[in-house]
């Protein structure tokens, strides 16, 4: 039975060694802070919230089955009650921005002082936002250096830079479009240039790394 003095936690990390070590230090340095559940997956989350209904989802970011920012997204809209907390070690601008505008509460590096995790966990679970300044400028700036590049590009080569995201080859991009594959190399190129890289599997994954997951399948 849930314990209502208490945080409630759902601690999902692919990492077992991790997990054991965070639900050890709460347990000696939090007694205000309890886990209610685990899962190594991002299958088990949704199940998970949806059964233990926890203050807060203490996420990793790079886990088996799991794109964060669509899962972060659910979480905030199907169950606002339960804050989504980021505990990492990917953490940089791009993963700030996603997080921030998936609604996130924060964003922890995995080497936060144990201190320092606990008091952010208690914030979160009062409500509080806990991205700092540098976060918002380097998430800002970051946003401003995608957005360009992509503001640089004309509607016809945001359509290919969509294909060669989804691994089409020229012909096929060809086809979909309804254009020339001259045409498709020509703006492929153009592409190159602009996103400043040297190959078609560049491009895609500039696409799939630098926008927000699964934006890249909206592009055009």
């Amino acid at each position: 039975m849930l314990n209502q003095n208490k945080i409630s936690i759902l601690l999902a990390d692919d990492d077992l060694f991790t997990r054991e070590g965070i639900r050890t230090l709460l347990g000696k340095k939090a007694p205000d802070i309890e886990i209610i559940g685990e899962t190594g997956s991002g299958n088990g989350i949704k199940q998970l919230i949806a059964d233990l209904r926890p203050q807060i989802l203490l996420l990793d970011l790079v886990m088996p089955n799991l794109i964060p920012a669509e899962q972060v997204k659910w979480v905030c809209e199907n169950y606002p009650n339960t804050t989504v907390l980021i505990l990492s070690s990917h953490t940089d601008e791009r993963y700030l921005a996603n997080m921030m505008e998936a609604g996130a509460a924060g964003c922890l590096d995995k080497g936060v002082l144990v201190s320092k995790l606990i008091s952010e966990i208690r914030r979160a679970a009062d409500g509080h936002i806990l991205f700092d300044k540098i976060q918002q400028d380097k998430a800002s700036q970051w946003r401003k250096n995608i957005g360009d590049k992509i503001e640089s590009l004309t509607d016809q080569e945001r359509a290919i830079l969509k294909c060669l995201a989804q691994g089409m080859d020229n012909k096929e991009i060809a086809a979909k479009l309804d254009v020339t594959i001259t045409t498709v190399s020509f703006h492929t190129k153009n592409i190159f240039v602009k996103l400043q890289v040297k190959s078609r599997l560049q491009a895609a994954l500039w696409a799939r790394d630098n926008l927000p997951d699964n934006l890249y399948k909206n592009i055009g």
